[in-house]
């Protein structure tokens, strides 16, 4: 069994504290070196990576560590970079308490076209100009945490919507009927979290369009064009990743596993892991 640590607390110091910035120099000079370990965060994460070598491993997908990246991680999902040399850019912290605490409302976040719950999370690719102009404002956040501004969280929440911003629009969707999209980021939003909810239970996008009062034809037209996934492969990602994640850090059994993911037979649930990963699950936990 490998024990997986989840991180609650965004900074260390302090539990009242909602966000933290650091460089990834700095990170690995307090670490001197060390090797990150698989872990996850009940808070997002944001890398600017500026200068790197190595490779940041998401929800069992390996991305390669390269200059002028952007990393973006869901609370709840796993995972470890690792670096062969000293990293230089900047991670980003911070909570859901965060947001509220600074009147940013959450759907800002779920609007954003930057955080995936599951499924593959690449790095967005950015050039120089861009990579120049998204560490300015991290600087700016780091100056302003370090000050004794009266309105210091208001200024550092600022510089974050601004950072984001800027990152949603260099991977933003070439969509010009804004009404539609908006119509379509509620549906996907809406069918995520019941996927989130039921995938152990419900397998069909019939269930979830009828949740969700839209047909399974309109349903799979709109997480098509947002996502490029069909809702099928979308239920079937999530199941997926939940397999992963039991056969890799719990000590159940396959069987035990299978049943929890809804199989009724052991057989079905390894011959479906096996068709949509091309490992068996023994042949994965030793793999990987």
């Amino acid at each position: 069994m490998h024990d997986i640590k989840t991180y609650k607390q965004v900074n260390q110091a302090s539990d009242a504290i909602s966000f933290r910035i650091s460089r990834m120099e700095d990170i690995w000079d307090l670490r001197k070196g060390a090797q990150d370990e698989p872990h996850r965060h009940d808070y997002y994460t944001v890398l600017l990576v500026k200068l790197a070598r190595g490779k940041h491993i998401i929800d069992f997908c390996e991305y390669l560590l390269a200059p002028n990246q952007l990393f973006f991680v869901s609370p709840g999902q796993v995972h470890q970079v690792i670096e062969f040399e000293k990293s230089f850019g900047y991670a980003i912290l911070f909570s859901t308490q965060f947001l509220i605490e600074n009147n940013i409302p959450l759907f800002f976040i779920d609007d954003l076209a930057l955080f995936n719950d599951y499924g593959e999370s690449p790095p967005l690719q950015i050039n120089e100009d861009e990579s120049i102009l998204l560490s300015g404002f991290a600087e700016e956040i780091i100056s302003a945490d370090k000050s004794g501004l009266k309105f210091k969280e208001q200024a550092i929440s600022s510089y974050l919507k601004l950072f984001l911003i800027n990152s949603n629009n260099l991977c933003s969707l070439s969509d010009d009927n804004t009404q539609r999209r908006e119509a379509g980021n509620t549906i996907l939003k809406n069918f995520k979290e019941l996927v989130n909810k039921n995938y152990s239970t419900w397998r069909q996008t019939t269930e979830y369009a009828n949740a969700l009062h839209v047909s399974p034809d309109h349903l799979n037209r709109v997480v098509k064009s947002m996502v490029g996934k069909t809702a099928k492969e979308i239920i079937q990602s999530r199941i997926i990743l939940a397999a992963k994640r039991l056969i890799y850090f719990s000590a159940l059994s396959t069987k035990e596993i299978g049943y929890q993911l809804g199989f009724s037979e052991p057989a079905n649930f390894s011959a479906f892991f096996k068709n949509h990963t091309g490992f068996s699950p023994s042949a994965f936990k030793q793999n990987q």
